[in-house]
């Protein structure tokens, strides 16, 4: 795709016009789609705003990025002072380019199924949202890299432990325990002194099933 730019009055801020129609909710909408509640527009000044849209998400995981503006047919981001256009403006458009390769809606539908776990919702308490923060923009995009994932479950205020589900290839992997333990659970506890631990979670019923179903594959490829 042809990411075209345009200069702005703030040195700062650089419009990116994709020039395509980006998905809201299931529906094929040009960037007008960017509206809530019947706005035209939507501004994103951090991380955990930008939880909301996966386009915004993957704007603000590039370094140097502080503010995402959706328009009527354009983006504009605007970055902090200690970085160039010239470094920045591969990564926007890299960023800008995968989600519409990915065929993501603009925002996330906060009551799909499953959307509770990576969304911060008006039901969230401060420490569930800076979980989820944590999760969302520094822990979930290094263990995809690997090709799992993990999200949320629950948080027990009383313990102070969360638990974590691990997905993909991060499930059953024998390192998976190490990366809960040292890495996602060192760095929960280093930025929220609320937690005091990270716990897996059991298995749910579909995955049970599964493992039956498999164990009896096994027992029967073995006779």
């Amino acid at each position: 795709m042809f990411i075209q730019t345009q200069p702005t009055p703030n040195p700062a801020s650089l419009m990116f016009l994709p020039g395509q129609k980006a998905r809201r909710g299931g529906a094929e909408r040009v960037m007008e789609g960017a509206t809530t509640g019947g706005a035209k527009s939507k501004s994103f000044t951090s991380a955990r705003e930008a939880m909301a849209s996966p386009l915004a998400k993957r704007l603000f995981q590039i370094d140097g990025v502080t503010q995402v503006f959706f328009g009527s047919d354009f983006v504009t981001v605007t970055k902090s002072e200690d970085y160039g256009w010239a470094v920045l403006k591969p990564d926007v458009f890299a960023a800008i380019t995968e989600f519409y390769a990915a065929e993501e809606p603009l925002f996330y539908d906060a009551s799909a199924p499953g959307a509770a776990e990576h969304v911060i919702t008006e039901d969230d308490d401060e420490i569930v949202a800076m979980i989820k923060e944590l999760l969302e923009t520094r822990i979930r995009p290094a263990v995809q890299e690997d090709g799992g994932d993990i999200v949320f479950r629950t948080w027990d205020p009383d313990s102070g432990v969360v638990t974590l589900k691990m997905m993909g290839a991060c499930s059953g992997c024998p390192s998976s325990a190490v990366t809960l333990k040292s890495g996602i659970e060192n760095m929960l506890m280093h930025y929220i002194p609320e937690v005091r631990g990270v716990v897996e979670a059991e298995p749910d019923e579909h995955e049970n099933e599964g493992l039956k179903a498999f164990h009896k594959l096994e027992q029967h490829l073995s006779t």
